[in-house]
């Protein structure tokens, strides 16, 4: 580039600017880091929620109500889908077959999901043995929760209104536990297995409320 002078000397060359130099900004290590760092929990993230859809599996759930030591039979379930069912250990749809025959070991509540431990191959009763269901207070029974197959003893307690030698020690009656109920109220209700012979017995202390049961051995 050339500029003319006043005096007409000619023109001379006009001095050129140097060129801008952009400065290039310098990447911290540390953000490049944490960017690194976001992005792999980011892939983390997705890979959990495939994995989670992925756990959705076919399980068996009841469908209608079974009672203890009723044979279950197909009507009896339905299959859900459910999502992170393994930790609940449901018994997978597959397996109807299997379940399918096989004896209810505590009642069965329509829209829960079935589990190996509700069901049975033993016989709940054995020879010369029935089914009853007691009504007692809690204070009649062990603080433990009873489960199916415990042992218990029933102890016919005093007679409040009986002479003197009627109030003696109490009769004791072995009995196998098949389910148990807690009603809202400050009661149970336990079904058991009884020897035949013994039922009438427990059935008229029960109804003069005269009975403790005692846990002899767990299941």
């Amino acid at each position: 580039m050339s500029i003319a002078t006043r005096n007409g000397t000619g023109s001379v060359d006009a001095p050129i600017n140097p060129p801008k130099v952009v400065r290039q900004r310098r990447v911290r290590p540390g953000l490049l880091g944490l960017a690194v760092l976001l992005i792999a929990l980011g892939g983390l993230g997705a890979a959990f929620a495939v994995t989670s859809v992925r756990a959705t599996g076919s399980y068996l759930a009841v469908a209608r109500p079974v009672e203890v030591g009723r044979e279950i039979s197909a009507a009896d379930l339905i299959t859900v889908q459910v999502a992170g069912g393994q930790g609940l250990r449901p018994v997978p749809a597959g397996r109807l077959d299997e379940v399918v025959g096989k004896r209810a070991a505590v009642a069965l509540v329509p829209g829960t999901l079935l589990t190996l431990g509700q069901v049975t191959d033993d016989p709940l009763l054995g020879p010369g043995q029935q089914q009853i269901a007691l009504g007692l207070k809690t204070a009649q029974v062990p603080a433990r929760e009873l489960h199916p197959g415990d042992k218990v003893l029933l102890v016919s307690t005093p007679d409040d209104n009986a002479d003197g030698g009627a109030a003696a020690a109490g009769t004791r009656f072995s009995a196998t536990v098949i389910d148990t109920v807690s009603p809202a109220n400050d009661s149970k209700v336990l079904y058991l297995a009884l020897l035949t012979r013994d039922v009438p017995a427990v059935v008229a202390l029960a109804a003069q409320e005269r009975l403790a049961v005692v846990l002899t051995e767990a299941a």
